[in-house]
């Protein structure tokens, strides 16, 4: 008995000491039917793998659930296209962008004997535009039917002038091609179309015998070249204005700088003109009866003729007999049914309006002036026929 009571004691004694060493507090004790079984520490050599890469916190403990990468949002949809729809009183439209391209017309014509020189190359032509050179893209060589107006004066003023007139209008009725078109126009006081373009040569002579007698002794010169030019601006491609005339204006409302400007202004379009009267001037002078201020008119009308014609690349003729037509209107035919036409783009892309001056000139391979030699190796000479210059585009057009 009493070595149990010893040992009863000697348990009490450890209890309280192990009780004082883990925290120098005494540890209330608790009936087990109170207190609740709490869970066991993991042992010092249990797993510690984090519960963030995937593992339990230790062998006895609860189970870590992994966590999931983070995925990247989806991009939101791409938002539907409007849908415009125009009122229904205006259209769909289109946007053009307009490079600008030149073509001239070249003819190259022996002073001599007034042919054709065939047989040119591409690298025979340089242009320069405003003094500056271009490269030509495009070369051809064409003979093709003409589109012309045939401009007459008709005015009763002298019997010469008429008579001049209808030699050199039926000369070139006669060299007309059956593709031709052509459009007849006389003019005194007013201009008056006889005949509109057409491939039919009857309508042509119909319309050159109606010119029997005239009613004016007016002669329009500047009016009739402006509304002739105005009208074929609405005429696509190449066009022809033969002008026989005796190069005086009278009482045209429009002025020679206007006409001059409006011959800038019109593309596409050579002026070939055939001055009348020259027999009766010449016998009038040799009289004595033409001097002073009626000289000096006339002498600004032959240069007027010149400008018309040079302006837009063709020539001008001043015939003194009537057998010179034939030969005249065979140089013509020859020299707008044989052409040379290059195309360039030029360095100057501004649409300004502004007039750019053309020069073409003929070269050899090693770039200087061409020069040209007949069978007997005597040196040819030769005119470069082309207008010279045109007038850029505004932006608005």
């Amino acid at each position: 008995m009493c070595r149990m009571l010893l040992c009863l004691s000697f348990a009490l004694v450890c209890a309280a000491s192990d009780a004082q060493g883990s925290g120098g507090q005494s540890v209330p004790q608790s009936t087990p039917q109170n207190t609740p079984q709490s869970t066991p520490a993991p042992p010092p050599g249990g797993d510690q793998t984090s519960p963030d890469q995937g593992g339990p916190g230790g062998d006895n403990g609860a189970i870590a659930i992994p966590k999931k990468k983070e995925q990247p949002a989806p991009p939101p949809p791409p938002a539907a296209e409007p849908v415009i729809k125009n009122p229904p009183e205006l259209s769909n439209y289109s946007l053009r962008v307009d490079v600008p391209v030149v073509n001239v017309d070249v003819g190259v014509i022996l002073e001599k004997t007034h042919q054709f020189v065939p047989n040119l190359q591409q690298a025979n032509f340089r242009i320069l535009e405003d003094g500056k050179p271009q490269q030509v893209t495009s070369f051809n060589r064409i003979q093709a039917p003409i589109t012309a107006v045939l401009l007459t004066e008709f005015a009763a003023t002298n019997y010469y002038f008429i008579y001049d007139m209808r030699n050199a209008a039926y000369a070139f009725a006669e060299q007309l091609r059956p593709d031709d078109y052509v459009a007849v126009m006389t003019y005194d006081m007013h201009t008056e179309i006889l005949t509109d373009f057409t491939q039919d040569k009857r309508l042509v002579a119909q319309a050159l015998n109606s010119l029997i007698i005239p009613t004016w002794q007016e002669t329009n010169l500047f009016d009739a070249v402006y509304e002739t030019l105005d009208r074929l601006s609405r005429i696509d491609g190449r066009k022809y204005v033969v002008l026989v005339s005796s190069g005086r204006d009278t009482f045209s409302k429009i002025t020679l700088d206007k006409v001059l400007q409006k011959i800038k202004a019109t593309p596409n379009v050579t002026i070939f003109s055939i001055g009348t009267g020259q027999l009766a001037r010449l016998m009038a002078e040799s009289r004595g009866g033409l001097s002073g201020p009626r000289e000096i008119d006339y002498l600004q009308a032959d240069n007027q003729l010149s400008s018309f014609a040079r302006m837009t690349g063709g020539e001008s003729f001043f015939p003194r007999f009537e057998g010179e037509m034939p030969d005249i209107f065979h140089e013509i035919n020859n020299s707008i049914r044989n052409q040379y036409v290059l195309t360039y783009r030029p360095t100057n892309t501004r649409q300004d309006g502004t007039y750019r001056k053309i020069q073409v000139q003929l070269v050899d391979n090693e770039g200087n002036p061409l020069r040209m030699q007949d069978e007997k190796h005597k040196q040819l000479k030769y005119d470069v026929i082309a207008r010279d210059g045109y007038r850029a585009k505004l932006p608005v057009q």
